[in-house]
């Protein structure tokens, strides 16, 4: 039996929602630098603001080191000061063509802060999973209405619905407990 299109719909909206918080969770600083830190970073250039993967290469030699490299070089003290005012707290230090950033090791104190901000982030995706959801159901209750569809593929939809997106939020958990292990490693 093929899924119903409705259901298809949840997926790929789930699948979405699935992306974004695994992007969001990539910004939580965990004990070690990662390129995938700073490349959001919001760098003014060109006459506009750009992120910083699109005006510099990014690199991570050592476990507590970032390189950045500017594509070109009048770049160099903006991309410094848009480091430096980040929320990431990070010292950039320029020398010759590139940029180091020196990423210090976690306190404990450091880590729980970032194991709160993580469960922020963990419950604004469940909040994302919530609104697709209510979308399709909103769509099952249309039909509904329309009496095209008979009772039981309803009750089919509706448990199909609230069974992939308890699957989902398990998942989303997953993705929690896992990066939650990555930052309380020491």
């Amino acid at each position: 039996m093929l899924e119903h299109e409705l259901i298809q719909l949840l997926r790929q909206k789930f699948a979405k929602v699935i992306e974004v918080v695994d992007e969001d969770f990539g910004t939580v600083r965990v004990g070690r630098a990662k390129p995938d830190m700073v490349e959001g970073v919001s760098v003014p250039a060109y006459g506009s603001r750009m992120r910083l993967v699109e005006v510099a290469t990014i690199a991570a030699p050592d476990t507590n080191m970032l390189i950045v490299t500017p594509f070109d070089r009048s770049l160099m003290g903006a991309i410094e000061k848009a480091i430096s005012d980040s929320e990431l707290q990070l010292s950039p230090a320029v020398s010759g063509d590139i940029i180091r950033i020196v990423v210090p090791s976690l306190t404990q104190e450091r880590r729980l802060d970032f194991v709160k901000l993580l469960k922020q982030k963990t419950e604004s995706g469940k909040v994302m999973l919530r609104q697709a959801r209510q979308d399709v159901k909103d769509k099952i209750d249309v039909l509904k209405e329309m009496k095209t569809v008979s009772e039981d593929d309803i009750f089919m939809l509706l448990a199909d619905l609230d069974k992939i997106t308890g699957e989902f939020n398990e998942k989303i958990e997953a993705m929690c407990r896992a990066k939650e292990d990555e930052i309380m490693a020491v």
